[in-house]
This record gives structure tokens, C-alpha cells and sequence, in this order.
């Protein structure tokens, strides 16, 4: 994990990413971005980047990084739904980026189950809810979303 706005060209994570003995990959949304699948026997092992942030925040790290912005994108299919109750979405299918994450994963390597991942944040949302009390919850967040079943 990096955290940081910008890559300094040269230094070890800017090197890392461009290391062209990795497939590196960003998953990131757009018009025309293939959606993340298994791979297809690759010649080069594979590497997912994730942006953790706002949506505008998100797209302003890869404003500033060039490097980022070479890097091939994939995307997650339209008509996702978050689990993440407490989060008023930018707009439908918008995920965490820990979902978003468990979901590219899963994608990826559908023989694997990934969902163990989210449990955490589930049990998180579960006790915000609880330390917010039940009428607060309905009156500000129930409407908006429901918990996916």
C-alpha cells in the first residue's frame, strides 16, 4: 500500500509499476475500458492498482500521474450494488474501493471465494449502524440504499 498523490519518476514505487516484467493494470472506469476477467495464460504475472478515495480525489491522482494514466485500464461491470449502507453513491454501481477490490479479485480468479474479505467491512457498517441507533439509520440512510441480500 502507497499512500501518496504523486509518483516521483524514478523512485522505487514509480519503478515498481512500470517494471515491464508485470502485467500492471488500474482498475478504473471509463468509456470503451474492457471489463477485468481472467487472464489467459500470461507471459508476465499480474498487477492490479487501485486508487483509494473520493471519486474526485480518484481522478485527480491520475491527473497528476502520468505514469498511471499509461497504464491499461480495466473496469468492473455496470449494475454492481455496494454494500456499504452508510455511503450516499456518486452515482448506481459506485463501490468501495475494498469491494471493489474483493470484486476484481473474483474476476479475476473466479475459482477463489473472496467474499470472506468483506466480513470486516460488513461487521463495520453493522456496528455504525448500531452506535448511530436503528431511527437514525432509517430516517437518513435506509431510503437511499438497501443491504443487497
Amino acid at each position: 500500500m502507497l499512500i501518496t498523490e504523486t509518483l516521483a519518476e524514478g523512485s522505487p514505487w514509480y519503478n515498481l509499476l512500470a517494471d515491464p516484467g508485470w502485467q500492471t493494470e488500474i482498475l478504473f472506469p471509463g468509456t470503451g475500458v474492457p471489463v477485468v476477467g481472467a487472464a489467459v495464460e500470461l507471459a508476465r504475472p499480474r498487477r492490479l492498482v487501485l486508487l483509494d478515495g473520493t471519486w474526485r480525489k480518484a481522478r485527480k491522482l491520475l491527473h497528476l500521474n502520468p505514469l498511471l494514466q499509461r497504464l491499461p485500464k480495466v473496469a468492473l461491470p455496470e449494475g454492481l450494488q455496494s454494500r456499504y449502507r452508510l455511503r450516499k453513491a456518486p452515482q448506481p454501481g459506485a463501490l468501495s474501493t475494498l469491494e471493489a477490490g474483493v470484486e476484481a479479485l473474483q474476476r479475476i480468479e473466479p475459482a477463489t471465494d473472496f467474499s470472506p474479505l468483506l466480513k470486516p467491512f460488513e461487521a463495520l457498517i453493522d456496528g455504525q449502524i448500531q452506535a448511530m441507533g436503528q431511527a437514525r439509520y432509517q430516517a437518513n440512510y435506509q431510503r437511499v440504499a438497501q443491504k443487497p441480500t
